[in-house]
């Protein structure tokens, strides 16, 4: 009785442990208000507002669309590899293709989604192929990671059927094929459906494989969801993973119903039922799909792939004016003004979380782009490798709303011209104000704090560092006074250093994962930019978390990074016309002054600066983006302060020092190998053990 108890406690504990954290999910998908703390009031506001977004329709149906075709095809070519493997007779190439088909299973994603976006760039050099990756390389990739599954829900129904049935009906007068779809593909039907159910949900939810082998023009939407979620994650996820768990749910209710043993508990009028039912629900799967096309389907004839920064654009969200949706109907009333005839525009947008995803994307040649925004040491080695084509000014009349100081930035003072600066940035601290000293605080609102506070013992475990190499080394190197373009060798060597004392302090290395963590008070120092700083002080506020913000200093003067970005047109771009017709609008006043409210970064355009409602918004935070002091020395401060793209020679260094520092088994501390050496010690004797009781056995039935 004890013994029961414990193990009904055991299991409840389990699901409770399992599905708490959905369960929580889908509560606040019904939250009145968009906070994500506390419950104020049931409503379904998240889900309509999901419902309008045309973007995440338009990933919906591509998701849908890939996921049908997917399981479909898969489904049949792994039935057909079943049938193929279960018909062998040599045991020794059975084992072996069956091994080789468990690959994909056992292979991490990344692996395989590296390999085969290698492959499919390779592939289409050979034959010539403009563009490397999209729709068509992705189904190919989900159809390959799908196969095994569906052939090991298939081989075991080809293995139970009775295997002198299909001999009988061929004695009857069946050919082959006739005795497949009328004596065997009925017996193997529920591993089928099992299978292509399977391969479904998969396809479905996929991310890692996607991600790797999409391109442009082409987004699912679990790399929208992605994308979404780099900054606050808002209720209309939790209402979008609330609709996806309920579809996988429903599938996996369906794969159980259409299953043999309950097939057999059935009676024949449940069977009848379980038929409609699952009938029912693939035609709801059906329709859904239908409607999703028909509400998102446009008759685009142009595309124009964008590629930036997570959240670094004005996307409708919140009431704000989205950039993308306004710049498309834009360009069709210009056309039709222009040419007498009407043209539709689609702008495909996606992201990348540094500088160095963009230089891996463009420099594999796996995806076109028609404007991209790199940040300016990017910007200087692109061009340094014939990455970027010149940008024609002519085509660009709203170039003339660019500041002076502005035009001809370090990275692009040529004669040509290869970019038009999107917006610009510094570097500072945002910090928890309620878990900081009183002696801290007080430094910080004298003007006299550094970068020692991210190496500071008190705040072990509340650091957070940036997670790209360039960042990261740079605050090492301006708490230290190091040029951070001109350091030697053995200066890059002390910035390691540096980084490797900080290291057992460090929370975790983050990008975009800051903002949640900074808004829900998880850590208590980072070093970000300032635009994004002041929005996560404004979001936590919400949550009643308490955040500041300093510029800090190195011996008494402001020593950090200062940024720019740019709007620029890749050598691949297929749309550079419309590229530039892009480029022009985001200069124009609407389009500028909401991206720059949006952001939170300064503005190079004076029709923004100009702007009086831009001006109230921002309110006592203008000193901060557009700081006096920095302001008075723009030249200067990008001269000494700015990134520049780093020799070849300084490039490997700093990559392979970088490695070096995330690697660093020090950081796990003795702890990971007490476990690890339990583990192995555990392994080994339950291996032991179970060799002896196999001998004890044996020796037991010899003996009788």
């Amino acid at each position: 009785m004890k013994k029961k108890l414990f193990g009904n406690i055991y299991t409840v504990l389990t699901f409770v442990f399992l599905y708490m954290p959905i369960a929580v999910l889908i509560l606040y998908s019904f939250n009145a208000s968009n906070s994500t703390g506390n419950f104020t009031g049931f409503s379904t506001k998240w889900y309509s507002e999901l419902f309008s977004d045309s973007a995440t329709l338009n990933a919906l149906k591509n998701t849908l669309l890939l996921a049908i075709l997917s399981s479909i095809i898969s489904t049949v070519i792994g039935t057909m590899a079943a049938y193929g493997i279960n018909k062998m007779r040599n045991k020794h190439i059975k084992g072996a293709i069956m091994s080789v088909t468990k690959i994909p299973m056992i292979n991490p994603e990344i692996v395989v989604g590296i390999s085969m976006m290698l492959l499919f760039v390779f592939v289409c050099g050979i034959v010539g192929a403009q563009s490397s990756l999209g729709f068509g390389t992705v189904l190919i990739a989900h159809i390959t990671f799908n196969l095994p599954y569906v052939i090991l829900s298939v081989l075991p129904k080809f293995k139970e059927m009775d295997k002198s049935l299909p001999e009988a009906a061929q004695d009857l007068g069946c050919t082959p094929l006739q005795s497949f779809f009328k004596v065997e593909l009925p017996a193997i039907l529920p591993g089928v459906i099992s299978g292509l159910i399977m391969a479904f949900t998969l396809s479905l939810d996929d991310f890692v494989i996607s991600y790797f082998t999409i391109g442009s023009g082409f987004e699912t939407l679990p790399i929208r969801i992605y994308s979404m979620t780099k900054k606050r994650v808002t209720p209309d996820m939790y209402a979008l993973s609330t609709l996806i768990f309920v579809s996988i749910l429903i599938l996996l209710l369906v794969s159980n119903l259409t299953s043999d043993k309950s097939r057999e508990r059935m009676s024949k009028k449940a069977k009848k039922i379980t038929k409609i039912v699952v009938g029912s629900l693939f035609g709801v799967i059906a329709a859904i799909t239908i409607i999703v096309f028909a509400v998102s389907a446009s008759t685009e004839t142009v595309t124009l792939n964008v590629y930036n920064w997570g959240e670094y654009i004005s996307d409708g969200g919140e009431d704000t004016l989205d950039v993308n949706k306004s710049f498309e109907e834009y360009y069709e009333d210009w056309y039709y003004k222009e040419h007498g005839k009407k043209i539709k525009v689609n702008v495909s947008y996606t992201t990348y979380a540094s500088n160095e995803d963009l230089y891996a994307k463009l420099k594999s040649g796996a995806a076109d782009y028609d404007v991209i925004i790199p940040s300016d040491y990017m910007i200087e080695r692109l061009k340094s490798e014939d990455l970027l084509q010149t940008i024609n000014l002519d085509k660009i009349p709203n170039y003339a709303n660019i500041l002076d100081k502005f035009k001809s930035p370090y990275y692009d003072n040529g004669e040509e011209k290869y970019s038009v600066m999107y917006t610009y940035g510094i570097i500072g601290i945002v910090y928890n104000a309620d878990k900081l000293g009183e002696e801290d605080l007080a430094k910080i609102e004298a003007g006299e704090a550094g970068w020692e506070l991210l190496w500071d013992e008190d705040y072990k475990g509340q650091i957070l560092q940036f997670n790209n190499a360039r960042d990261a080394f740079g605050v090492a190197m301006y708490s230290l006074g190091i040029d951070v373009n001109n350091a030697t060798d053995e200066e890059w060597q002390i910035a390691y250093e540096k980084l490797k004392q900080q290291k057992p302090l460090v929370q975790s290395y983050v990008m975009d994962e800051i903002f949640n963590k900074m808004e829900s008070g998880e850590a208590a120092l980072a070093a970000y930019y300032a635009g994004d700083c002041l929005t996560m002080i404004e979001n936590a506020a919400e949550n009643g978390i308490n955040l500041g913000f300093y510029y800090p200093k190195t011996n008494g003067k402001y020593v950090t990074n200062i940024f720019a970005d740019a709007m620029c047109i890749p050598k691949s771009a297929t749309n550079p016309e419309l590229a530039h017709a892009y480029i022009n609008y985001m200069l124009s006043e609407e389009p500028a002054v909401a991206n720059a409210e949006y952001l939170y970064y300064g503005s190079p355009n004076k029709v923004v600066l100009e702007n009086q409602e831009y001006l109230d918004y921002l309110g006592e935070d203008y000193d901060i983006i557009y700081h006096s002091e920095f302001e008075t020395q723009l030249d200067t401060m990008f001269d000494t302060f700015a990134y520049r793209n780093l020799p070849t020679e300084d490039l490997r260094l700093l990559n392979s020092l970088w490695e070096d520092l995330k690697v660093d088994s020090a950081s796990f501390g003795g702890g990971i190998y007490i476990i690890c050496g339990v583990i192995a010690v555990a392994l080994i004797a339950f291996a032991v053990y179970s060799y002896i009781i196999k001998r004890k056995r044996r020796k037991l039935y010899w003996n009788k």
